[in-house]
């Protein structure tokens, strides 16, 4: 496969090929546009069966890498809702795992920013993007999952 052209994706379409193409030559082109926009980004992955180690993982890697102010209430806030709102993808509505013997093995990504290139348009938005597999917590009883969660900060 040959790199994809220039694009100009919105900042949720970036997220989620972000989480998508974590590990593979494309990855650069998408982390170029995001770096040409000005978003700040990162990736992450988890694997767990507990619901809030998940949550609390990508909380952390958000604050520790400077995503959102870990001591501003509102912008903990939007992540943490649209975490939530990404998860119900994952989980097809049913945020929960390992009560339920599901597991996951997550790549994730959270991008922040403007919506497009004029600051005319409100403030900053938060895009949660969770791409991997879920399943029975036995290899081989897993499928792929993916969950994309966006909030006004």
């Amino acid at each position: 496969m040959t790199s994809p052209e220039k694009t100009s994706f919105p900042i949720g379409k970036l997220s989620m090929l972000l989480a998508v193409l974590k590990d593979h030559s494309w990855n650069d082109a998408v982390e170029n546009e995001l770096k040409e926009k000005g978003y700040r980004y990162v990736v992450g992955k988890v694997g767990a069966m507990d619901l809030n180690k998940v949550i609390a993982a990508i909380e952390t890697t958000a604050k520790n890498n400077h995503i959102i102010n870990k001591d501003i209430y509102h912008e903990v806030h939007a992540l943490y809702h649209a975490i939530i709102e990404a998860l119900q993808g994952v989980g097809r509505g049913m945020v929960q795992f390992g009560d339920i013997l599901r597991t996951v093995g997550l790549t994730f990504s959270i991008v922040r920013g403007k919506l497009g290139e004029s600051s005319e348009q409100g403030g900053e938005w938060i895009a949660v993007s969770i791409y991997g597999t879920i399943g029975a917590p036995k290899k081989g009883f897993e499928h792929e999952a993916f969950g994309y969660g966006f909030n006004h900060i």
